[in-house]
């Protein structure tokens, strides 16, 4: 999906606009911290429903939040990295990606 900036040279952009590719940029960073603390509780959660649970209800909650676990992670992991080439892109003129 092209963005907003695609047709504009990196020469183009104005100090306002770097930095609110930086601010975009740590927000993705934010972002991708917050999918990962949300993994991380499933998994805990999970590991800890299956140890210590002793009803029907807490062992399906366990298992399905072990799985559920490693989705948010991966789909947190694939949106970061997607988030990032774009932001390299807009910021390097459209045509090649951001090396961080």
């Amino acid at each position: 999906m092209p963005g907003p900036y695609t047709e504009v040279a990196a020469e183009a952009l104005t100090l306002r606009d770097r930095l609110a590719l930086d601010r975009t940029e740590l927000a993705n960073e934010r972002t991708f911290l917050a999918y990962v603390r949300t993994a991380l509780a499933f998994l805990g959660g999970g590991l800890a429903l299956l140890q210590f649970g002793d009803t029907a209800w807490a062992l399906v909650l366990g298992t399905v939040a072990l799985p559920l676990s490693v989705l948010v992670s991966a789909y947190g992991t694939w949106r970061f990295w997607s988030v990032r080439r774009r932001l390299g892109r807009l910021e390097h003129g459209g045509g090649k990606s951001l090396d961080i």
